[in-house]
């Protein structure tokens, strides 16, 4: 029973309005117990779908459980789709009604008569009680595997799962726990990326690896489970070791840390302060450095100067240097963060401009990105860039690529 599937209910989950947060809950949780989930489907109010999805996880996996669909109506099948699928029968329990019943007396309202769908128990069930509800959860062992079905409001699902179900499951799962290492690559295409790497992961399926990428952000996921915390970090290090060094330069975080949270660790060790000339991206490094709480301590502030105008009149950018090179180059770029920083007394400070797109303003092709850097040694550099992407994607490498130059000199990184 080390694998799971996780089966969440209701045509409302299939629609932008809803998000399935009690997946993630779940799948937490069972992490947390040496539990992998493999699989998580949503399914709507169809009785046979879901049948048929319930009897396809029975094949899959030892624990399988169900979130929704445990309400009063009409659309609420989930009870006697998994009757179905375990060829079992629906019962019903006059104890679970007359509990049902109490609890709008209580409430001083009377029990609609549709509530008594809710005290119909799958034949050979065990009822685990919801203090925070009136649909009762229920746990059934079935030729070696386990079904949950657990009702949907997420205020009635976390608790009742805590306290019912870990305690059942730990009875159950042997001793086993999962590890894991969460790496953060910039500067990489993802293809690129891979055919350094996977020549160290494809050796081992435990630990396993997942790759996902962003624009001008990879994350790496290795996960091991092993009987013993030490046997887990122990794999971890087997594979983290010869990964983190072939990643290099390009690695900039090992917990999973956004790259504004790096910069601003270096920022703060080095009693330093920064400030950001942005033009393309309109603010969006700024935002991305006060999402960090405590960002005071090292942002003194920034500048949006979309327009040569304010480029020349806040972050004194000779007109000459524009009118010869436009505002997309080295030489603007170069003289915004030097202005930046000499207009706040910054210890450094960073710039962007460029074509975002969709069309060009100044000639140069749409993705040219200049990210400028200044600081207290040596002159004022610039890099140049060439972003895939559409306006969003191109703007957000932009971001990246900036906050990663700063990130490399402060580490006095090539």
């Amino acid at each position: 029973m080390q694998d799971a599937e996780i089966i969440a209910v209701g045509s409302e989950m299939l629609t932008s309005q809803r998000i399935d947060t009690n997946s993630l809950y779940i799948a937490d949780q069972l992490n947390a117990l040496g539990v992998e989930v493999r699989r998580k489907l949503i399914v709507g109010d169809d009785r046979p779908l879901l049948t048929d999805a319930i009897r396809s996880a029975l094949e899959h996996a030892g624990l399988v459980i169900l979130t929704g669909g445990l309400g009063p109506t009409e659309d609420d099948v989930t009870r006697q789709a998994v009757a179905d699928a375990l060829d079992r029968k629906l019962i019903f329990s006059q104890e679970i009604c007359d509990g049902i019943e109490e609890r709008f007396r209580r409430r001083q309202r009377k029990m609609a008569e549709i509530n008594k769908r809710q005290a119909y128990v799958v034949e050979g069930a065990e009822v685990l009680p919801n203090p925070n509800g009136t649909a009762p959860a229920q746990w059934i062992e079935h030729q070696g595997r386990v079904v949950i079905m657990l009702p949907g409001p997420p205020g009635e699902l976390k608790p009742l799962f805590a306290k019912e179900c870990v305690p059942r499951l730990m009875k159950l799962l042997p001793a086993q726990v999962i590890r894991a290492r969460f790496y953060r690559v910039t500067g990489l295409t993802e293809s690129d990326l891979d055919a350094l790497i996977a020549p160290v992961y494809t050796k081992y399926t435990n630990p396993s690896t997942t790759i996902l990428a962003s624009p001008g952000d990879i994350q790496i996921h290795l996960r091991a489970r092993c009987g013993s915390a030490e046997d887990a970090e122990r794999l971890l290090a087997e594979v983290g070791g010869p990964i983190e060094e072939l990643l290099g330069r390009h690695l900039f975080s090992l917990n999973g840390d956004p790259l504004e949270a790096i910069v601003g660790t270096l920022l703060r060790e080095r009693g330093a302060t920064l400030s950001v000339a942005e033009s393309c991206t309109g603010g969006m490094v700024g935002e991305r450095i006060t999402a960090i709480a405590g960002s005071s301590d090292y942002f003194v502030g920034g500048f949006v100067t979309y327009t040569d105008r304010l480029k020349i009149d806040l972050l004194g950018v000779d007109s000459e240097l524009i009118a010869q090179h436009s505002a997309v180059s080295k030489e603007v770029a170069r003289a915004m963060a030097e202005g930046a920083r000499n207009r706040t007394g910054s210890t450094f400070a960073i710039s962007i401009t460029g074509e975002a797109g969709p069309e060009s303003s100044t000639g140069a092709p749409v993705g040219t990105i200049f990210v400028g850097f200044a600081g207290p040694d040596g002159s004022p550099e610039a890099l140049r860039f060439a972003m895939p992407g559409d306006r969003p994607r191109i703007r957000g490498f932009a971001t990246q690529a900036a906050l990663d130059l700063l990130r490399r000199r402060l580490l006095k990184l090539d």
